[in-house]
Formats: structure tokens, sequence, C-alpha cells
């Protein structure tokens, strides 16, 4: 009896065991599902190269990268997800520490199937990993390049960026080391780390509730009483504000006026402590509000060269701001001039190649068309009384012309926009003694201006674009300190006073990166919240929670033979 239970017992086992083996997936049975899961057409590719292709054509950006990696699964055994697999869905989970909007990636639907063990489910998470590993990539490295939805001005700084997802994937791949590789993906550089710091303390913050609205009422000076006091202290409470003791009456004391006046000065407000309708409406956003703004400023660095360069010039648009870094250290920070509402300075990445020294002012035909025109109908000696020569065209031979002698009001606009104006150098020259050129699409260069106690105003947007300078004296010695000659502030004086243009060319080209950053990291770690000169957060954090990118990736011409049937 003994024997014969034993016997049953091995028979059962045995057959367990077998029944077992013939459940799990083997390696054949998960390549033959994925290739079931990849079905698409014969596709002409070369079509496709010239055509490019939108990441939301999850099908084909699939087949395309399957058929480049050996039609084999990526990050799935037969037996389930591998290492790798594990830190593409970590990487997925904490997206939102880069700014990123996690619900953009399935991470639900990945987490559900983690334990599948049948080769369709298997299947289906490996393309599930595949896909949104190639759109986290995507994000971390360029940003969510431009939703269809959105304001053009909004993106006006945003090309169509190609994007090769058999290169990403492939780099994946080929990383020794995968976590590595997409933390280096995102910006290093101390600007937008700066912003990923801010952005969980802000985030914990909103989490805890914030703080209470203060109601608005009249100017509230120093010495003066209001009946809200407690919830202005309160409210100094903030990262980067030094701690005021709190309030024994209902007085606005020194203590409390000088954590106010910090309060203003990370905010974009005059520093004076006096609280009233703008340093109001600025306490009173939501600390939620603050982590969009965090966002989208981390979002736009991502636009940008991720690597800024060891020694380049920084323009912020939003805070009328040059700093200058040199190994990682600032060196420079002056006021500048930016553009106005209608004339908004773009923003972009380049390399200052030379300097003008006493520069000549080429009027553009807009300019010429749209003011000087007018003021000449108005004043025929309008032109000269500014040191302005008129000449007869924009050609080298081009003629000049009396612009007295001229009837101005038969001059219609197209003729007028045909003359070329030129403002000799002097102290007159709108342009001022010196000008930076970093030659771009946009017309745009730094110059110095007569127009000194334009900046004194807090609020400094009245250029055409171009960005004036407060010190273009320190700049240009920023810029030529390694340039091969030994310059110095009396050599450059010298030069001015000459009156004599001179162009230097830099041996070193500079990189100048143009930015629009409502809020940032200054050097002591303090984040700054300014105002949105430009109109642009609300509507770029809308397009970013959208879900509607138009990402366009590209497929080179040599990543899967033409005449081959992706599903082979």
């Amino acid at each position: 009896m003994k024997n014969i239970f034993m016997l049953f017992s091995v028979f059962f086992l045995c057959s367990s065991f077998i029944t077992d083996c013939q459940a799990l997936t083997t390696r054949e049975e998960l390549i033959a599902a994925l290739a079931e899961n990849l079905q698409l057409s014969t596709v002409n590719l070369e079509t496709l190269a010239d055509q490019q292709v939108a990441l939301k054509n999850r099908d084909l950006c699939l087949a395309v990268i399957y058929k480049k990696t050996g039609s084999v699964p990526l990050w799935v055994t037969e037996t389930g997800p591998a290492s790798r697999a594990a830190i593409i869905l970590d990487f997925l989970k904490r997206s939102e520490e880069e700014g990123l909007n996690p619900q953009k990636y399935p991470i639900g639907e990945i987490t559900d199937l983690w334990t599948a063990t049948t080769p369709a489910a298997l299947s289906r998470l490996d393309t599930l990993l595949t896909y949104n590993l190639v759109r986290y990539i995507h994000d971390i490295s360029y940003g969510q390049i431009q939703p269809l939805s959105a304001d053009k001005t909004v993106f006006a700084d945003v090309g169509e960026i190609s994007f090769d997802v058999v290169a990403a994937v492939k780099h994946a791949l080929d990383a020794p080391d995968l976590a590595a590789y997409l933390v280096s993906l995102a910006p290093a550089h101390k600007h937008y780390q700066g912003l990923k710091e801010a952005l969980k303390v802000y985030r914990l913050i909103a989490a805890s509730g914030g703080w209470k609205q203060i109601p608005p009422g009249n100017t509230l000076r120093p010495g003066e009483t209001n009946d809200h006091l407690q919830l202005i202290y309160k409210r100094m409470l903030a990262p980067g504000i030094p701690a005021p003791p709190p309030p024994e009456n209902k007085v606005y004391g020194p203590e409390l006026q000088k954590a106010v006046a910090r309060f203003q000065q990370l905010n974009g407000i005059e520093p004076d402590g006096v609280i009233g309708p703008q340093t109001f409406a600025a306490m009173n956003v939501p600390a939620s509000r603050l982590v969009e703004q965090i966002i989208v400023n981390m979002a736009r660095w991502r636009w940008q060269a991720h690597f800024l360069g060891k020694k380049y010039v920084l323009i912020n648009i939003a805070s009328y701001n040059l700093t200058a870094f040199k190994d990682d250290e600032m060196v420079l920070n002056f006021p500048v001039i930016i553009g106005q509402l209608q004339h908004q300075t773009p923003v972009f990445s380049d390399s200052i190649k030379y300097i003008e020294m006493n520069p000549y002012w080429n009027i553009t035909p807009s300019i010429a068309r749209d003011e000087e025109l007018p003021n000449l109908r108005k004043n025929s000696r309008y032109l000269t009384n500014r040191h302005v020569r008129l000449f007869s065209s924009w050609d080298g031979d081009a003629t000049e012309l009396d612009s007295t002698t001229l009837d101005w009001q038969q001059i219609s606009p197209s003729r007028m926009a045909g003359f070329k104006l030129r403002q000799d150098p002097g102290p007159w020259n709108a342009l001022g003694r010196i000008k930076f050129v970093f030659p771009n699409k946009y017309s745009i260069y730094m110059h110095d201006t007569p127009s000194r106690n334009l900046f004194s105003r807090t609020k400094r947007s009245f250029s055409h674009g171009c960005i004036r300078l407060s010190n273009p004296m320190a700049l240009a010695l920023f810029a030529l300190e390694d340039q091969g000659k030994d310059w110095t502030s009396e050599k450059l004086q010298s030069i001015f006073d000459s009156g004599k243009r001179m162009v230097i060319h830099l041996n070193h080209p500079l990189p100048i990166h143009i930015t629009y950053q409502t809020s940032w990291v200054d050097k002591d770690g303090q984040i700054h919240f300014n105002r949105d000169i430009y109109s642009r957060d609300e509507k770029l954090f809308k397009a970013l929670l959208s879900g509607n990118d138009k990402i366009v990736m590209s497929i080179d011409k040599t990543t899967v033979d033409p005449n081959d049937n992706l599903n082979q």
C-alpha cells in the first residue's frame, strides 16, 4: 500500500511538472507573439523618410524599431521583465520630478502586465516599454515639441526637431548603465537642476495646503496698521525669506518690512517694503500655480542647448537681465532692455562672432517705413538732425541722397523701405559705442545705448527686439579676455574716443543663450518668480498638459530596406 502511494505521488508530481512546463512561455512563442503584435503592411520607407514619422503613429514607430533591432523582445524575456525593464518603469514613474506629465506614459497598464506569463501579454509589455521609453527619451532630451493646438507665439522658440527613434533605442540598449544614461539626458546645468530642486520644495508646500489668501486692501506702508498682518506674516514664511518675528500687534513694523522687501525682490517687484496691489497679488498666487510656473520653465530649458558652455552669456528676457558665467561661476550680472510686446525678443542660442566698436546703425526697412517716414513728412531735416545718411538702395553701389531735398509727402511706404538709412557713429548713435554680433535669422544683436536713464525702470521692454546693455564695457572685456591680446578698459576707451569704426573678430566665439525664464534659481540657490511679461506661461502650461504633442521622428533611409516586409 505504501509503495502504491509513493508511485501515485511521483506520478502526480511529474504530471504537475509537465503541465507547468507546457504553460511556460518559450522564447520562440514570445518572438512569434511579438511579430503578431507588430502586424503592419508593407510600407515604402523611402517616402516615409522624406515625410518623417509622427510619434503618435505608434504602430509604425514600433515596427521600424523592432525591424532594425532584430525583431526580438528588447526588455522582456520568456520568464518576465528583465532588470532594464524595471529601470525604464522607474524612470517613467518618476518623470514628474523632471516636470514631465506622467499621465502621458501608461504606467498603470505597464504595471498590470508586470507579472504576465502569456506570450501575448509579455510581447505587449515589451512594446509598451519600448514606445514609452522613446517618448521619455524625447521629452527629457528636447522637451515636448509644439503641440498642435498651441499659440504660435508661445512656441516661437521651438523648432520641429528631428528625432531618430531607432538611434534612441540603440543608445539605450548599448548603454552599460541604462539608469546613468537616462539621467544624462536632462540638462545638467545649474539653471535646470536648481528648478528641479525647487519643484520638490513647492510641491510639498502645495501638498500641505499652501498659504491662505490675504484680502487685498489699501496700500500698506511701514508703521501703518492692518487687520490681516498675521496672514502677511505667515506668507513671509516661505523659502528664501528671512523669517521675521511674529507681529505683536497690528502695526507693520521694520522686521516684517525687511521680509516683505525680500519677497518683492524674489518676485520681480520694486523692493521698497510697501505692500501695494502688485505685492498683494504676488502674495496671493497659490503654491500650486508656482509649481506650474516651475514646470513651464523646466520645459523651456529642455528646448534649448543642454550644455551651455564653460564660458557663456545668458540673457533672461523675462527678468530684463544679463548674466555671464565662467567655469560655472557667475562673473557678470546687470540689467538690459528687451523687445516691446509687439516686437518680442526671440529665444534661441548662438555664439558672438565679432564686436563692432563705434558701429553704424543700419535702420531696418520696417523701422524706416513705419517710423522714419512719418517723421520726415513732418520735418525734412529729421534724418540730418540725427546724423542719419540716406542711400538710394541697399546695393553696394548705391548713391547717397540729400534727404532734405526730397518731397517726402510723395514717397510711399514701399519706396521708403527700399532706401538704406545709416546712422553714423557717435554719441547720438542709437547703438551707442559698441555692438555684439551673433548672426541669426532674427537679425537680433546686443548693443550699447545713449538712453541710459531707461535702465532705472523696473519694466524695461522698449526695443524693437534687440538687447540694449547697461554695462557693455564689462561684457566686451569678458568676451575679449581670452582672445590673444591684452584688452583693457583703457584700450577700449581709446577706440571709443577715436570715433572710428572697428570690428574685432573673436578667435573663440562666445556662446550666448537668450531665454524666457519666469522662474529661476539665483547663485545663492533662491528661486525667483518673475512677471510673465509676454503672457506665455498659462498658454504653455495648458499646451503641455493637453496630451496633443506633435512630436516628429526621423527614420534614416538606411534604417530598413524599403523593399522589406515589416512583418518578416
